[in-house]
């Protein structure tokens, strides 16, 4: 059986049973893993859950999570990351979008049904409230005022987007405005939407766990609950990973707390026996976890005083560990890695994974091991003492690869079908399609572990609209990628990303790069952008005020200009007169603190996009499909007799998009293309 959806060019079969037809995979629809009756184009890796490709999509609503404007079903199978506007979650499947505000729903929130919700204290939150009765199991916000996943009933404000969010469970908007707490028996505590401002540098229980939530509050004793402590610490715990019973301390109180080494104001959990303070998350830490960072299982340990370690820094944030408190370190001989309790079961390293006892000892099983190989070697040959492979059969091509030494020059415009840069000696071959890859590209992994995402990330060679967005630099890219399966997660990056790792030496500053999660108020001192809560990046180790994204940190340390026969060097200042800021292709100024690319040899200067281009990881020739034309585009590279662009009217020097079609006959820049009429 066989359906045409309107998401998908190619016929959609019929599978029974998806775990048995297909391998693992994401519902293009709802972004959930696959599982029984769906339906699938295996050859664009393109699923849907059979009640997802039958829901009856009208084209155009009108939302009152969204009245300003009508909403327009979006097929986004390319999976480039957008966020839902009612739950905040990431997601790469169909939704409805508002192309005037940027304002998108997922699926699942679209379809909920809501009621103006009456008599909601003002003091909490200043605008009108949706209240959702019945909301879809698949949806779960964050309550504004816990900080925890919604699983029932919620209250949503439609004014408050991304990243100001408001979703509200209904117990935690049921919650007295006043309340008496034992940790300040003097006043009485009042309800606040928001913890109070304290200065930037404050180290203070909620300022040190980053709380964003509700908060009661007394600012006369300035003193602060989180609803955390407030609603969610009983007077005992007991747990299976210590022998005693923890008891709630029923007064704030300074104290640095033994299992993490971070301090606290609040009431801590404590066993007198043991001489132990510990915060309330601390007491369920888990003894053995597996992050991306660290190819061997980590484990939770206390003193490292029997341990001969040459220095006592963090792998992951590069600051010192206190040696007295605890800590993670891998328990692999020889092997030194240690991190901080709080960097290792950070939400953006860690995914929440508890390993059993004695699951180190399996750990360094490693991404070479032939069950995770694209490749069948089917002749090898010597050279010195090394045999290599000189002929390989590859997962992604039809026919047979040759192992080649032979040079390119510069003006072959041959790519690797993998990472899409120019051909460079060894490299395999078919020269029937015309197929290349790199060497290194041909012995890429199955399923690899990356510092980026905390979970396993699948190497694939199939893009649903011909190309795909990479979530760390955020630039469109062809050929293979790896890309995460996991259920709320569209993370995925190009090969050129897929190189980098967790520390950096650029040689645009005098210290060594170290990869964070969290850059969010921060801007990259290379192009500037501001960065997000989302975005990974690199900053200075030594804690210079340095940081850059991941675009930038990729950016090549040469390239071509085709009036210069030397190569162009990526150059970090530019201490020339300012009548010389001018890029000598685009004839336009370039601001004196920004990269620019430079031959002192021939005083060329260029933009960073005039030299790299808008698809730097686009192959040549390529046919690109886009709902702003009717005919499929070309992707070509025009050095000599440059056209104009359709739209703009400027020259198309470099990349760009062409359609020959004898009605069109016209070229476009890829920026330019979404205003093609």
């Amino acid at each position: 059986m066989e359906i045409q959806h309107f998401s998908h060019h190619h016929p959609l079969v019929f599978i029974q049973d998806h775990s048995v037809a297909s391998k693992a995979a994401l519902c293009l629809g709802c972004d959930k893993p696959v599982e029984g009756w769906s339906y699938g184009c295996n050859q664009c890796e393109f699923y849907l859950h059979k009640g997802c490709a039958e829901l009856e999509l009208a084209p155009e609503i009108q939302h009152p999570f969204h009245p300003k404007h009508p909403l327009t079903l979006l097929t986004n199978s390319n999976r480039f990351p957008l966020r839902c506007d009612l739950c905040g979650k990431r997601f790469g499947g169909i939704c409805y979008r508002c192309f005037d505000s940027n304002f998108d729903l997922q699926i699942n929130c679209a379809l909920l049904q809501a009621s103006i919700a009456a008599n909601f204290p003002k003091s909490l939150h200043p605008h009108p409230l949706h209240f959702i009765q019945n909301p879809n199991k698949e949806v779960e916000p964050d309550c504004h005022g816990c900080q925890k996943p919604i699983s029932g009933p919620f209250y949503h404000c439609s004014d408050c987007t991304y990243p100001t969010l408001f979703n509200l469970q209904k117990e935690c908007a049921a919650l007295p405005l006043e309340i008496n707490h034992p940790c300040d028996r003097k006043h009485p505590l009042t309800l606040l939407p928001q913890p109070p401002t304290h200065p930037q540098k404050c180290s203070c229980y909620l300022c040190r766990m980053q709380w964003k939530g509700f908060v009661y509050s007394c600012s006369l004793c300035n003193f602060d609950l989180s609803l955390d402590d407030f609603l969610f610490s009983p007077p005992t715990i007991t747990v299976a990973s210590h022998e005693h019973p923890w008891m709630l301390v029923s007064r704030k109180m300074s104290f640095v707390r033994d299992f993490c080494g971070t301090g606290g104001d609040h009431s801590p959990y404590h066993f007198h026996t043991c001489v132990l303070f510990v915060h309330k998350n601390c007491i369920s830490l888990p003894r053995h976890i597996m992050i991306t960072r660290h190819r061997h299982t980590i484990s939770l340990s206390y003193s490292l005083r029997q341990i001969q370690v040459e220095d006592w820094v963090c792998k992951i944030c590069y600051e010192q560990v206190d040696i007295n408190y605890g800590y993670y370190r891998c328990p692999a001989s020889r092997c030194r890695y240690i991190a901080h309790v709080r960097c290792a079961t950070d939400k953006e390293i860690w995914d929440g994974k508890i390993m059993p006892e004695g699951y180190y000892e399996r750990s360094e099983e490693g991404v070479d091991e032939p069950w995770n190989l694209i490749t069948d070697v089917v002749e090898q040959i010597r050279i010195g003492e090394l045999m290599v492979a000189s002929e390989i059969k590859h997962s992604y091509h039809d026919h047979n690869l040759r192992l080649t030494f032979s040079g390119k020059t510069k003006d072959d415009d041959s790519q690797c079908d993998g990472c899409t840069r120019p051909i460079s000696t060894p490299f395999y071959s078919c020269e029937q399609c015309k197929f290349f890859l790199h060497k290194d590209c041909a012995e890429l992994p199955k399923e690899m572990p990356h510092p980026f995402h905390k979970h396993l990330l699948t190497l694939s060679n199939l893009h649903e609209y011909d190309y795909s967005w990479c979530s760390a630099c955020h630039r469109l890219y062809q050929g293979f990628w790896y890309r995460c399966y996991k259920r709320d997660c569209v993370f995925q990056f190009d090969i050129q990303c897929m190189l980098l790792s967790d520390t950096l030496k650029h040689p645009s500053h005098e210290h060594s790069l170290v990869l964070v999660h969290n850059s969010e108020g921060t801007s990259c001192s290379a192009c500037f952008k501001k960065l997000f809560s989302w975005d990974v990046a690199y900053r200075c180790m030594k804690r210079c005020d340095f940081s850059l994204d991941v675009g930038c940190a990729t950016l090549p340390l040469t390239a071509w200009y085709k009036y210069d026969r030397h190569p162009l060097t990526l150059t970090f200042s530019d201490d020339s007169e300012p009548s010389q800021h001018y890029c000598d292709l685009c004839e336009k100024e370039r601001e004196p603190n920004r990269w620019f690319y430079y031959c002192a040899d021939c005083d060329n200067s260029l933009h960073l996009n005039c030299a790299v281009g808008d698809l730097p990881y686009v192959k040549l020739g390529s046919k690109m499909n886009n709902y702003s034309h009717k005919h499929p585009f070309t992707v070509v590279k025009t050095i000599w007799n440059c056209p104009p662009c359709k739209v703009c009217g400027e020259v198309c020097n470099g990349q760009a998009l062409e359609c020959k079609e004898s009605e069109c006959n016209f070229t476009v820049h890829w920026d330019c293309r979404r205003d093609l009429r």
